[in-house]
């Protein structure tokens, strides 16, 4: 496993142990809120802390699973970057979302919007890859499983379905993932 996923899979998994045993209050800090609890660290630190064992645990399977090809292939530093940008870019659309929908002020918390500004990456530079969903386990091409991610995503977040899930904050991670790629094509290409 590449250093940057490796470190950030530990680094995930030993805040939640704090989370949970610890009992400091770091989902009060370090949650994003979009009330009168934000702060500008927020827009990153709430990517390192879960809901749940199951919530880290997808979310660091899918570290694992897109995230490896994506490092090797961006190089560790653009890597932990485009990573970032990702998680910070969720925040936001988050924010802007629940701001603009009047949704009642809650905090956000996983690394989901790093993991599809990833899973973009992936679908688009490793696009006939096979990639099988968990459930129901449908065998298909990763560019096909980023689009479907993508449309439930919007389906979800628009009809309100699943309430608890940061659906727009999956696309904004997307869209922070875009700005990335668009960004290493142009650099790439002055160079």
């Amino acid at each position: 496993m590449p250093p940057v996923t490796q470190a950030l899979i530990v680094a995930n998994v030993i805040v939640f142990l704090a989370q949970n045993s610890s009992g400091l209050p770091l989902v009060e800090w370090f949650a994003l809120w979009p009330d009168e609890n934000f702060e500008l660290w927020q827009l990153i630190t709430y990517s390192f802390l879960h809901g749940s064992v199951a919530h880290i645990f997808f979310n660091m399977f899918g570290l694992y699973m897109f995230g490896s090809d994506v490092e090797r292939l961006f190089g560790s530093r653009f890597y932990l970057w485009y990573y970032a940008v990702s998680a910070v870019v969720a925040g936001a659309c988050h924010l802007i979302v629940t701001t603009a929908m009047g949704t009642p002020p809650a905090p956000m918390v996983g690394a989901s919007g790093g993991i599809y500004g990833l899973l973009l990456a992936f679908g688009w530079y490793f696009p006939q890859r096979r990639v099988v969903l968990l459930f129901p386990p449908i065998p298909m091409s990763a560019r096909t499983f980023v689009i479907v991610f993508a449309a439930i995503e919007l389906f979800l977040g628009v009809t309100g379905t699943a309430a608890g899930v940061a659906h727009f904050a999956h696309l904004g991670g997307m869209l922070g993932g875009w700005l990335m790629i668009e960004y290493r094509r142009r650099y790439s290409r002055r160079r």
